[in-house]
């Protein structure tokens, strides 16, 4: 899970204002996980703008049969410009 905090951050330091976090059936907590250390551990300067909860119907490969699958979009915002730290400069 870290390792998706770590994309996360780095994409964010490198000039990202908005950033997404998609996920289905039991990836879903991982994603909520991921958005909860985000803003409330490593960087207070990022802030959740919208989540969104859907189900999709998926037909299973193997048996043929249609199943209801959840599935949850994160949408992370940057507040870096109004904080006193400010996003480091690209070299």
């Amino acid at each position: 899970m870290m390792n998706y905090v770590l994309a996360c951050l780095t994409m964010l330091r490198n000039g990202t204002d908005n950033m997404t976090i998609k996920a289905r059936g039991r990836a879903i907590p991982t994603a909520v996980d991921v958005s909860q250390i985000l803003t409330r551990r490593f960087a207070n300067d990022i802030s959740v703008k919208k989540v969104l909860i859907d189900t999709e119907q998926v037909k299973s490969v193997e048996i043929g049969e249609i199943s209801n699958v959840s599935s949850i979009v994160i949408i992370l915002e940057s507040n870096w410009g109004t904080s006193e730290f400010e996003r480091p400069a690209n070299e």
